[in-house]
């Protein structure tokens, strides 16, 4: 009960007034399913990029935070190949900062500030933070290429599979001869950012 009334005051607020650059709405398949849409922000790699999110709001909401994960392919430090996101505020305490005075539009506002400013100490990805410490360039370039590629205005979204296994290759990558960087480290050779 409590989470239907605040998700329907949540939804409601995030319709009336949206952070700029994102947009979240019932996804059809249950109460606590949700779709959201981040813009690229401007001086980034993934200016003009749309990315698709979804979010699985648990019952216990707000007493426990949702799970969100990005279904549209990101080139990322905090973001492994299967949309999940490093980021504290997605956790519960005492290793997360979840709160249940936050909100969703607060979560998608963070994740579209860390976007804008990876934590590459935190990483998912530890090649591609690697990558973005010591050759920020080649970061900056293969982030954009990604971005064109996966969430280019104007292209049909390519969702991640629900299921990814170790060193299988997405259609998008198969066809392009290139696979994400990263997808197939052992999990000892990734840092692990414990999941929410």
């Amino acid at each position: 009960m409590q989470r239907r009334t605040r998700l329907q005051r949540e939804l409601s607020l995030l319709a009336a007034e949206p952070p700029p650059g994102i947009s979240c709405w019932h996804s059809g398949h249950g109460a606590g399913e949700l779709r959201a849409q981040i813009l690229g922000g401007a001086d980034t790699p993934y200016e003009k990029g749309i990315f698709n999110l979804e979010i699985i709001v648990p019952e216990r909401y707000p007493f426990e935070p949702p799970k969100i994960r990005f279904l549209t392919p990101i080139y990322h430090p905090n973001i492994d190949s299967a949309g999940r996101i490093c980021l504290d505020v997605l956790k519960l305490p005492p290793k997360g900062a979840w709160r249940p005075s936050l909100s969703i539009s607060t979560l998608l506002s963070s994740i579209q500030l860390l976007m804008a400013e990876p934590n590459p100490d935190d990483p998912l990805m530890a090649d591609i933070s690697s990558e973005y410490k010591y050759n920020k360039q080649l970061f900056l370039l293969r982030a954009r290429e990604w971005t064109e590629r996966h969430a280019g205005q104007g292209r049909a979204p390519e969702p991640l599979e629900e299921k990814s296994t170790q060193g299988e290759r997405s259609p998008s990558s198969e066809s392009s001869g290139q696979k994400r960087k990263g997808s197939n480290i052992s999990r000892k050779e990734k840092k692990s950012c414990p999941d929410s």
